[in-house]
């Protein structure tokens, strides 16, 4: 007998394919038979629990979507079905702006073409979080076979979710000012889809908000479960920008774009790339990790979220990304909070502050500008936010590259980098985890001493962070702070290794750089 699929945070992730321990229609009615048994014990007042249901294009994820939205009628609920392939922040979107009580998508996001999922919101658009899953799993154990599980068609189809989505996003950069629109017709934006369903949405996202119709990378413009021209639907994954970079540096040096956006197929991630001047520069465009994007953009996106005379904004990323968001917090007045990984916390970052949450994002290229709209990540807003800085900078002469050297002036270069190391099995990986917090790899540290805690400050099963000190060779007085975090991947047999290396105001970029390059070396072993 095969092992059932294991209910996580993330909700269900695996193969397509036959079988309990894939996805399919069987496993995700049994699901939210689970989902829907624990929704309804939570549930006050008479009206009855109300839910809705996307899917993105993958293999199967229409039929999914449509067994996951007839189990959560069979329970009594009340069920909405978003008609068409829609990205995964409009569901976020439309659970929280109607108040529903829960929402699933059906996606995989940017795994592999194999892959699709099941992925649960909760009241006010966010994740779960443990020990929610582990309650869920519970009761996903105790539904009857599949065919037994009580189904019904009186499910609300939805033709308005995507539309009322878009306007939404497009509201906090919405102008009627003429120079402003002027500046923002004039911004040359070229963008892949990645096979996936954003295509659409961005597009009219950006007519929304005053732009022409940015360019795309027409081979990866439309829905298509084979992903034929990526190995990896990922931004972040080599190669899967390619295309994207050669068109740019193709383009006749009048219609050379200055900005380019990747979405993941969903479209909850966004990558930002921008033109590159630097010697040697390749295809003349970089794109830019989350741990730039991330900073770069809540400047911007903090002054657009009303507080007055109030208490500070919140602002929030992860313990595995980049410091340079606390340097600009504390010099700002913000109220700086790091979380575990993941949005399920990230979006909760506020719940105990003064003050709602004002901007998050984490270094895996998840950004969430507009938390009153989206509580989660949101390529569209992340990509909208940027072309919006973008045009008003290219008005005035300036540029995002230059907003990047000037957060190197103002609070010192801080670099990053994520290596990960693909081990036989999970257990081995924790074991690698547990020997660097043990022994830390003396050609790591050049043999300076190494404060070593657990990730989350308690549970050395939770990771490690390795923190020292260093000086740079020919600058005396010169200090650089390096920081190593291991932790085991939650989803795959590999150890995770985030390296960071930061300097004050005033320290030269190349000292800070050659050193990240040199820890990554050393981790690559």
């Amino acid at each position: 007998m095969s092992a059932h699929l294991r209910f996580g945070t993330a909700g269900l992730r695996a193969p397509v394919g036959p079988g309990p321990d894939r996805m399919n229609v069987s496993t995700v009615t049994r699901a939210s038979g689970g989902v829907a048994a624990w929704l309804q014990a939570r549930h006050t007042g008479d009206s009855p629990v109300s839910v809705a249901v996307g899917y993105d294009s993958r293999y199967g994820s229409h039929a999914m979507a449509r067994a996951a939205a007839e189990t959560f009628a069979g329970a009594g609920f009340d069920v909405t079905l978003i008609a068409h392939p829609s990205p995964t922040p409009a569901l976020a979107w439309t659970v929280k702006h109607r108040g529903l009580d829960a929402g699933v998508q059906i996606t995989a996001s940017h795994n592999p073409r194999e892959d699709n999922g099941y992925k649960l919101f909760l009241a006010g658009g966010s994740q779960l979080v443990s020990p929610a899953d582990r309650e869920i799993e519970a009761l996903i154990d105790r539904q009857p076979e599949a065919p037994d599980v009580p189904r019904s068609p009186t499910v609300s189809l939805d033709l308005g979710a995507v539309d009322g989505y878009v306007s939404a996003v497009a509201a906090p950069l919405s102008s009627g000012d003429g120079q402003v629109l002027a500046a923002r017709r004039d911004l040359k934006v070229l963008y892949t889809a990645l096979h996936g369903v954003g295509g659409n949405t961005l597009e009219e996202s950006f007519r929304r908000a005053g732009f022409h119709r940015p360019d795309t990378v027409v081979a990866q413009r439309w829905p298509d479960p084979e992903f034929p021209t990526v190995d990896f639907p990922n931004p972040e994954e080599p190669g899967a920008c390619d295309l994207l970079l050669a068109q740019a540096s193709a383009a006749a040096p009048d219609e050379r774009p200055d900005l380019l956006i990747a979405v993941d197929p969903d479209a909850d991630r966004c990558m930002v790339g921008i033109p590159d001047t630097r010697d040697g520069a390749g295809t003349g465009f970089r794109m830019l990790r989350g741990d730039e994007t991330g900073p770069l953009l809540a400047q911007r996106a903090v002054d657009l979220h009303p507080h007055g005379d109030g208490p500070a904004p919140v602002v929030a990323t992860t313990v595995v990304s980049s410091g340079l968001l606390g340097r600009i917090a504390a010099a700002r007045g913000w109220d700086y909070r790091e979380t575990m990984t993941g949005f399920k916390n990230l979006a909760r970052a506020a719940d105990d502050a003064p003050a709602d949450l004002a901007y998050a994002y984490e270094e895996a290229i998840g950004t969430c500008p507009f938390p009153g709209t989206v509580a989660d990540k949101d390529g569209f807003a992340t990509a909208l936010l940027a072309a919006t800085w973008a045009a008003e900078l290219k008005a005035d002469g300036s540029s995002l590259q230059d907003e990047l050297r000037r957060l190197d002036d103002d609070f010192g270069p801080v670099r990053t980098s994520q290596v990960p190391v693909r081990c036989a099995s999970a257990a081995d990986a924790a074991r690698l985890v547990a020997d660097w917090a043990q022994t830390p790899p003396a050609e790591l540290t050049g043999g300076t001493p190494v404060t070593a805690v657990p990730l989350d400050g308690t549970d050395p099963a939770s990771g490690v962070r390795l923190t020292w000190s260093t000086g740079v060779a020919g600058a005396a007085g010169t200090q650089l702070d390096c920081r190593v975090i291991a932790r085991a991947s939650g989803t795959e047999p590999k150890a995770k290794f985030y390296l960071q290396v930061a300097g004050e105001a005033g320290t030269d970029v190349s000292a800070v750089e050659t050193t990240l390059a040199r820890l990554v070396a050393a981790v690559r072993g």
